[in-house]
C-alpha cells in the first residue's frame, strides 16, 4: 500500500515539474521577443519624410495629388535649382518649403483654374540629405545623412583610407549662402580626442574631402 502511494506521489510530482519546466522557457521567450521588439521600436529611427517640419530639398522626389484631377497628379522629381513643373503652373518652387507650405502654394496657383483645388504633397525619395566622401578613400560616393552625422561617423564607412591618404589635411567643403568654406579636419587628432570641436556634424550637401 505504502509502495502504491509513493509511487503515485512520485508520478504526480513528476508531471508537475514538467509541466513547470514547459511553461517555463515559454514565458522566457515572450520576455526576450518582449525586450527585442521594444530594443527595435527604440533603435529605429522615424522617416524625416514623415515629420511636418521636414523640408524638401533639392533631387527629392515629391508625390503631387490634386482630388479629381487625374491629369494633375504626378511624381516629380525637384531641380537642382529647386523648382518643380506642373501642368498649368509651369515652374513651382519647392526647395525649403515643408510638403504642406508647398501644397499651400499650388493649391493658390490652381484657384485660378480650377475650383476650390485639393492638393497633397508628400515626399516619395529623400535625395537631398546626403553627403559625399572623395578622395582617398576605398568607398568615395554619397551617404544617407543620418542624425547627427559627423565627419569620423562619415569617414567610418567609407571603407578606410588609402595608403596616400594625408589623414592630417582632410577637410568638409560646406557651401554657405551660395560660397565654398573648407573646414579643416585632422583625422589624427580626432581619435587620439584632440580638438573635439573640429569633429563637427555634418549638413546635407557637405563633402568631406581625404586629400
Amino acid at each position: 500500500m505504502r509502495k502504491t502511494i509513493l509511487m503515485m506521489l512520485i508520478t504526480f510530482l513528476t508531471i508537475v515539474n514538467a509541466s513547470a519546466n514547459g511553461r517555463s522557457p515559454s514565458a522566457q521567450e515572450k520576455k526576450e521577443d518582449a525586450k527585442d521588439t521594444k530594443s527595435q521600436a527604440t533603435s529605429s529611427p522615424a522617416q524625416t519624410a514623415d515629420d511636418p517640419a521636414y523640408r524638401i530639398g533639392a533631387q527629392d522626389v515629391l508625390r503631387i495629388d490634386v482630388w479629381r484631377e487625374d491629369q494633375l497628379t504626378r511624381t516629380v522629381p525637384v531641380r537642382p535649382d529647386g523648382k518643380i513643373t506642373l501642368p498649368l503652373l509651369n515652374d513651382i518652387q519647392a526647395v525649403g518649403l515643408t510638403p504642406m507650405e508647398l501644397a499651400g502654394v499650388i493649391r493658390d496657383e490652381l484657384k485660378k483654374y480650377l475650383t476650390n483645388p485639393q492638393v497633397t504633397v508628400s515626399v516619395s525619395e529623400i535625395n537631398s540629405r546626403r553627403v559625399y566622401v572623395s578622395g582617398e578613400v576605398n568607398k568615395a560616393g554619397a551617404y544617407q545623412l543620418l542624425p547627427h552625422m559627423t565627419v569620423l561617423q562619415a569617414l567610418s564607412g567609407s571603407g578606410g583610407f588609402t595608403a596616400f591618404a594625408r589623414i592630417k589635411s582632410i577637410y568638409v567643403l560646406r557651401n554657405e549662402n551660395g560660397k565654398p568654406v573648407r573646414i579643416p579636419f585632422n583625422y589624427k587628432e580626432a581619435i587620439a580626442g584632440k580638438n573635439p570641436e573640429q569633429n563637427i556634424e555634418l549638413q546635407p550637401g557637405d563633402v568631406v574631402v581625404v586629400p
